[in-house]
């Protein structure tokens, strides 16, 4: 019964809740000055859709974004840390996870069978990652059939999955979670397309997110969807959007690590990196970090556990949490 979580024997569907309350509870009060943002409320309706060796939980909502208008999935998870009572003042990072492939009306990340979850947790006791809260939202409004996608853009007459990324699952996250006020508990990951949107995200929007990895990422918006909208296509353009951060005074640095491997299904892709990291990595606000995978192929098998030999490293090391 358990094996094919059926009720009572499973506690999938059961609700979830994580920690201190949003206001009006009963959580502890923050101290002064407090870097951490205390959950705001109002209070997501979380399910539980899988329960980790460790106890913690994946957990998911459905979310009407009040900036985008969409109505999509959320999936959520927080380490073990963050209901530790030696934590209960401290807001913890946050990293929205993006997949590849469809992007709906899943998340692949949510499985904790691809590792990302378990992974965190080891890292974390490594001292080589922060204890990432994670948020895993779905990318797309629909299924990438019939070669249509969204770049996770607001596209003229289309679904705004732009902000419903960078607006909406933040949110989500503050009105639920203990978080971090500053960009400093904010980062982005994603594989291929989620790549894309990571990369993008960070650049286009350095007052909110400070880091992302990319695996196997898209560097330009290539969607059927543009045609016709070049001037907001051109906004969307992680070349474009390096070339003007580069060029800003006194603009907000960036950590985006790449992951590729040598073996990827789409032969364009490292040296498409390796091009955008010899153009703008490591050039004024942007630091980059690149590796290249050993018989890596496009997908969260090779991903994973390569993080951890870098990447989660090299944003980690820029972050803060948790903090008090």
């Amino acid at each position: 019964m358990y094996h094919f979580e059926i009720p009572p024997f499973t506690d999938k569907g059961s609700s979830v809740t994580f920690g201190t309350p949003p206001a009006g509870g009963d959580g502890a009060k923050p101290v002064a000055n407090s870097k951490m943002l205390m959950p705001t409320g109002p209070a997501a309706a979380f399910k539980n859709t899988k329960t980790l060796d460790d106890g913690t939980h994946v957990a998911v909502t459905t979310v009407t974004g009040k900036k985008s208008g969409f109505t999509g999935k959320v999936w959520v998870w927080a380490p073990k840390e963050y209901n530790d009572p030696k934590f209960a003042k401290s807001g913890f990072p946050v990293m929205i996870a993006l997949p590849g492939g469809p992007g709906y009306p899943s998340n692949y990340w949510m499985d904790p069978g691809m590792g990302l979850q378990p992974s965190i947790s080891k890292w974390y006791s490594e001292g080589k990652s922060k204890p990432f809260i994670l948020a895993m939202p779905v990318l797309n409004p629909g299924p990438d059939d019939k070669g249509i996608y969204w770049d996770a853009s607001d596209i003229p007459g289309q679904p705004k999955m732009d902000t419903w990324l960078t607006e909406d699952v933040p949110d989500l996250m503050k009105e639920n979670f203990r978080t971090i006020k500053s960009r400093d508990g904010w980062a982005f990951m994603g594989s291929s397309t989620g790549g894309f949107a990571s990369l993008k995200a960070v650049l286009k929007y350095p007052d909110k997110f400070k880091a992302a990895i990319a695996s196997g990422p898209d560097i330009v918006p290539d969607s059927p969807l543009w045609k016709g909208h070049e001037k907001e296509k051109n906004e969307n353009n992680p070349n474009l959007l390096s070339k003007a951060l580069i060029a800003k005074k006194g603009a907000l640095d960036v950590y985006i690590a790449f992951q590729v491997g040598d073996n990827e299904s789409n032969k364009d892709t490292l040296p498409n990196v390796q091009k955008y990291i010899a153009t703008y990595g490591n050039k004024g606000p942007i630091h980059t970090n690149l590796r290249i995978i050993p018989g890596g192929q496009h997908n969260a098998k090779t991903y994973v556990p390569n993080m951890g030999l870098g990447a989660i490293e090299f944003i980690s090391q820029v972050m803060q949490g948790p903090v008090e």
